[in-house]
């Protein structure tokens, strides 16, 4: 079956709760913190305003959806990458890299020079995927009571833009 990544509407907010809600719980057991993980305390009207104005998309694998991404283009130019997560059962199905190839060609349409993100630097697993779509930790923080590694990919735009003729 084919992974299909669209634009999210706001009929979608229940079923990406659900997704968010089963991505994040394991995400936070994988974390082992006392420290919650603020998308576990997103609410579905609080996905419905994310859908009004950020870009969400949502991935389904035949009429299931499994996985979702958000972003938000910052007054830098910089695309930041918020809750991406797919539903555990639906991993290694390739919705993950679908959803992240679909934000880069949109952030990139509409202006962004790069994208960047957090994720959790215990996360081996979620460094390396990062790492092989293209990703460098470009710094690591503590300010939420774990490492947290904020992780940059340039856009293609950006590079021509800085590229000798």
């Amino acid at each position: 079956m084919e992974i299909i990544v669209r634009k999210a509407t706001l009929d979608d907010a229940a079923s990406i709760y659900d997704i968010i809600q089963e991505a994040f719980t394991k995400y936070q057991e994988d974390l082992d913190t006392d420290t919650k993980v603020a998308a576990l305390c997103e609410t579905v009207e609080d996905i419905k305003r994310d859908i009004e104005c950020k870009c969400v998309l949502i991935a389904h694998l035949g009429n299931i959806p499994v996985g979702t991404i958000r972003y938000e283009i910052k007054a830098d130019g910089t695309a930041y990458l918020s809750r991406f997560g797919v539903r555990p059962a639906y991993q290694k199905y390739g919705a993950g890299t679908a959803l992240m190839k679909a934000l880069e060609q949109d952030a990139e349409k509409n202006g962004a020079t790069a994208i960047v993100l957090h994720t959790a630097l215990k996360m081996k697993h979620l460094i390396g995927f990062y790492q092989h779509m293209g990703y460098y930790v470009a710094s690591t923080s503590d300010d939420t009571g774990y490492i947290r590694a904020l992780l940059r990919k340039p856009l293609q735009q950006q590079a021509e833009a800085v590229s000798p003729s």
